[in-house]
């Protein structure tokens, strides 16, 4: 992926602004079920790709049958979640698969590393994405490419984290938009 900042829109707004930006893929994280054919539509007008986070779409279920219908529906680049089943059938579906796990403490860690074995997605999400040596670390452990997300506030923290491993970084933050769009 060349692109190393991952536009994460959560609202018509952001998502306005991500059409008009230099990048060419993006993340929708919150949504109703009623603007995805919006969405989709605005994407592909703009020659946008879009990762959709299905667990924050309100109104569809996070399950086999929610994660089928938005691959046959909308044609989406990549889905995002937490959830085993969704990962599970984005692969089978063809669709890029995004596990995102979260770094709360060691316990947490080492069940995320158990899924990450099961569901063998193609890019790991990792959150707080601020903790570059927990970056390399998962990297070293799973050799699967990691997006850095959350909590990342400054140019330099985006720098640390692509310096310890990660691929791409996801913000909502659109000063850090601003900061890359000239650099990528």
């Amino acid at each position: 992926m060349n692109q190393k900042i991952l536009p994460a829109s959560s609202n018509m707004k952001e998502f306005e602004r991500f059409l008009q930006s230099p990048y060419h893929i993006g993340v929708f994280l919150e949504m109703h079920i009623s603007q995805l054919k919006n969405v989709c539509a605005m994407a592909k007008a703009h020659g946008k790709k879009l990762l959709y986070h299905v667990d924050l779409i309100h109104g569809l279920k996070n399950d086999d049958f929610a994660t089928e219908y938005i691959c046959q529906e909308f044609k989406p680049f990549g889905l995002i979640s937490t959830k085993a089943n969704v990962i599970l059938t984005a692969k089978r579906k063809g669709v890029l698969a995004v596990q995102r796990i979260f770094l709360i403490d060691s316990h947490a860690l080492e069940k995320s590393y158990r899924l990450v074995e099961k569901t063998k997605p193609d890019l790991i999400e990792v959150l707080p994405g601020g903790m570059p040596w927990m970056i390399t670390e998962v990297q070293e452990r799973v050799g699967v490419p990691i997006l850095a997300g959350g909590l990342i506030r400054s140019v330099k923290e985006v720098q640390n984290a692509l310096d310890a491993g990660a691929t791409a970084i996801t913000t909502s933050k659109t000063e850090l938009w601003d900061s890359f769009a000239k650099r990528y």
